[in-house]
């Protein structure tokens, strides 16, 4: 099986000033992907593999390819992929055009990982891609256990005051329907459902379960400042936190 792993990221951000190459515990933030990348590949040399970083910032750019993790091709994303509004999954599906015709060969899978998700573990790469295989999936993407839930306590604003997302009559949590939330972090794709232009829940989609809070929305400076906070005591906690960061040297 040849599999594209894929990086994306643009330069710059509002929330957070250029993010995606920021040090994140004093090593930068994007190696901790290469990172995980490269330690699954360690378990599985098996794999026929490329991996691509694609983005608008050269800096990001040179950055990976000097890493000395493991070797990248990379492609600076034109003007018309780096907007705000641009979804990622049309840059994904890029990579893969692009990395074919570079390649003059076709991938069985495409893997994406998120840069501003430094605390994966390579259980949860190795669980995402043995899903997907297994299931045959278009999709299979991370989730945790969501904290709220809008059957039971989350609400909407209404002509008429507050009321439930979805109405229901559950007097427990415990009643209603399990629900999860999506973290971004980790994405396997048919290259076949990526090239139907289709979004990521239209197709058949399947999940694995990540850490609960290994995985945090990266807008502000204090949501970067957390995530420190919180891989600090992970990886000081967990070996196959840790594992991580070490490898990166």
């Amino acid at each position: 099986m040849r599999t594209l792993f894929t990086i994306c990221g643009r330069a710059g951000s509002k929330g957070i000033k250029n993010k995606n190459i920021k040090p994140f515990l004093g090593r930068p933030l994007p190696f901790y992907t290469l990172s995980v990348i490269d330690l699954y590949l360690k378990g599985h040399s098996e794999i026929k593999y490329d991996i691509v970083v694609n983005s608008d910032s050269d800096e990001l750019l040179a950055m990976m390819a000097e890493s000395g993790l493991r070797p990248v091709e990379t492609i600076k994303r034109v003007p018309e992929l780096s907007g705000d509004v641009v979804g990622k999954v049309a840059v994904i599906k890029n990579c893969l055009k692009i990395m074919e015709a570079r390649k003059e060969y076709k991938y069985d899978m495409v893997v994406d990982l998120d840069i501003t998700s430094p605390l994966r573990r390579v259980i949860d790469l190795e669980n995402v891609i043995n899903k997907h295989i297994e299931k045959k999936a278009d999709v299979t993407t991370t989730v945790a256990t969501a904290r709220r839930n809008p059957y039971f306590n989350q609400v909407k604003k209404t002509e008429h005051g507050y009321k439930k997302v979805i109405d229901s009559n559950f007097t427990a949590r415990q009643q209603a329907p399990e629900i999860f939330d999506m973290n971004a972090s980790l994405y396997a794709y048919s290259p076949e459902f990526l090239n139907s232009g289709k979004g990521v829940l239209d197709g058949y989609c399947e999940v694995i379960e990540m850490f609960d809070t290994a995985v945090l929305d990266l807008d502000h400076e204090n949501d970067f400042e957390l995530m420190e906070v919180i891989a600090n005591y992970l990886f000081s906690k967990y070996y196959d936190f840790g594992e991580i960061r070490d490898n990166i040297g």
